[in-house]
Order: C-alpha cells, then sequence, then structure tokens
C-alpha cells in the first residue's frame, strides 16, 4: 500500500513540472493525402502577450510518406491580417531512411519546432494557416497529394 503512494507523489510531482499547453489540436487527412490547394487552418484566442510560449508543429505520417523531409509554409494571421509568413524544413528521417518522431506502429509523430520562447505582440485572434511545400528533385510544380500524412496538429505550450 505505501510503495502505491510513492508512486501517486512521484506522478504527482512530474505532472506538475509539466509546462501547461494552451492550445492543441489535430486536423486528420482524407485518405492520408495532403492537398497542396488544403492549407491546415488553426485558430487561437490570445489574451496574454506577456508569457513566452513555445509553438510545435505536429505531424504523422505512415510509411507511404515518400520523402526524408517535408517541407511547409506557414503563414500567421493577427485579426485576419497576415503579419508573417514562413518557409520550413524538417527531417523526417535519418540518413538511414529509419523515421524519426515517436510511435511503435506505422504511424509516426513529430512535433516541429515553429517558434521558441516567444510571446504573441497583440491580444486578439490569431489563425495559422499550414500549407506542404513538397516537390520532386527537378520538379517546378509542387506534389498536387503528398500522401502518408495522416494528421496535422498545432501545440502552443507556455514557458516557465
Amino acid at each position: 500500500m505505501q510503495s502505491n503512494w510513492y508512486f501517486l507523489v512521484i506522478a504527482l510531482g512530474i505532472l506538475s513540472c509539466s509546462k501547461p499547453s494552451f492550445f492543441n489540436k489535430y486536423e486528420s487527412l482524407d485518405n492520408d493525402k495532403w492537398s497542396l490547394n488544403q492549407p491546415i487552418n488553426f485558430n487561437v484566442d490570445v489574451t496574454d502577450t506577456i508569457t513566452p510560449v513555445s509553438i510545435f508543429i505536429n505531424i504523422r505520417n505512415t510509411n507511404q510518406y515518400p520523402y526524408s523531409n517535408l517541407f511547409l509554409i506557414v503563414k500567421s494571421y493577427h485579426d485576419h491580417t497576415i503579419y508573417q509568413i514562413d518557409t520550413l524544413e524538417y527531417e523526417m528521417s535519418d540518413a538511414s531512411g529509419r523515421w524519426l518522431g515517436t510511435g511503435f506502429a506505422e504511424v509516426k509523430e513529430n512535433k516541429l519546432v515553429f517558434k521558441s520562447d516567444d510571446v504573441f505582440p497583440k491580444k486578439g485572434n490569431y489563425r495559422f494557416s499550414i500549407s506542404h511545400a513538397n516537390r520532386n528533385t527537378g520538379s517546378l510544380k509542387g506534389d498536387e497529394f503528398l500522401i502518408g500524412i495522416t494528421d496535422v496538429g498545432m501545440r502552443i505550450d507556455y514557458k516557465k
């Protein structure tokens, strides 16, 4: 009985040290395909412009994903006005082709850092629009459908 008590105290201690998340949402993609013309949008209501945050883009992929990296374009809006556009590249597998991320089954989840130790400049509604920008080597046209992506998510954590 006493060992259960110690386990509970340790578990509560670990949980109390974790960073609180104020936004965490996923959008599932039909048939594990992400259309070039299908940006994923996340709306966030911001009231705190003082506390630093970390913003992550979460990607779940299967073995069908054809690339070792992922290119994203993130458009950030505040109250319907665009204030920043970022072009990002993330590694999805190591040099030997082993998928990065976590998960034991076919689906791997990648927590990709978008912003770290950042603050929102103003209170209000923010929208983050995420599009993929992958293309085959030598091609100027992006992939019409990016296969093997099951979900796209965004998580925003307060920094302690």
